[in-house]
């Protein structure tokens, strides 16, 4: 997978910035790299990188405004934070803005590498076999194409980010079924620790904000417990 993906590396420290360069190439990744938020967003813009790994501590934009700006233009390109900061609400403000994961250093560039892999995995568009012959999951008036990566409720398309598409399609994949906020961390974030639960929240109140409007709430809350799609 890693041959022809392109990793945007961006570090104002060029030990680190090198060391991480050095790591993806040996990997077989292409790599570009930048030293401020605005060198950032002119690399990203250019030449389209498949993934981002962005610290945020940079001595102009901040990482997260780098990633803001991403966003707020359409770019949906995974972006894997970097910082020497490890508390909740600075990972809880990196995801919800739409970074895709975050690495608090010093970290093993082993572990970044894998980390980069899982990412680029998970942003990819699912090839596995779908879950109905056409491919299409349903539930009651809310249908989500996973080969075309599209939303309709009540006929109504419904414009979702790609974390949000990810999430979506794992509750209805799990219709019926409590998931715990532990559960949705490992399967749409691949997660394998409890202390981001508040980004669940965040992206589930995204998804109501944005399926609700059309219909019937069909996000439930099962307190102390977790979430459940039922039409």
């Amino acid at each position: 997978m890693s041959e022809s993906r392109r990793v945007l590396v961006v570090d104002d420290e060029a030990n680190i910035r090198d060391l991480i360069e050095v790591a993806l190439r040996f990997h077989g990744f292409a790599t570009l790299t930048a030293s401020t938020g605005d060198e950032a967003l002119r690399a990203a813009g250019s030449a389209r990188p498949d993934l981002v790994l962005l610290d945020v501590m940079l001595p102009d934009l901040d990482g997260f405004e780098v990633c803001r700006r991403l966003r707020a233009s359409g770019d949906q390109v995974p972006v894997i934070f970097l910082t020497a900061r490890d508390t909740p609400s600075d990972t809880v403000t990196g995801l919800t803005l739409g970074g895709d994961d975050y690495v608090t250093k010093p970290f093993s560039i082993e572990a970044l590498v894998a980390r980069v892999r899982a990412v680029l995995r998970r942003a990819a568009p699912p090839a596995a076999a779908p879950p109905a012959d056409d491919g299409v999951l349903r539930a009651g008036d809310l249908e989500l194409d996973e080969a075309r990566w599209t939303v309709r409720r009540a006929g109504v398309e419904v414009d979702l980010s790609p974390t949000e598409f990810r999430l979506l399609a794992y509750l209805m994949r799990n219709a019926g079924k409590v998931l715990s906020r532990t559960q949705l961390l490992e399967g749409v974030w691949g997660w394998e620790h409890h202390g981001n639960a508040q980004v669940v929240e965040t992206y589930i109140s995204y998804l109501r904000r944005k399926l609700d409007p059309l219909g019937a709430p069909l996000i439930h809350t099962q307190r102390g417990v977790g979430y459940a799609l039922r039409p």
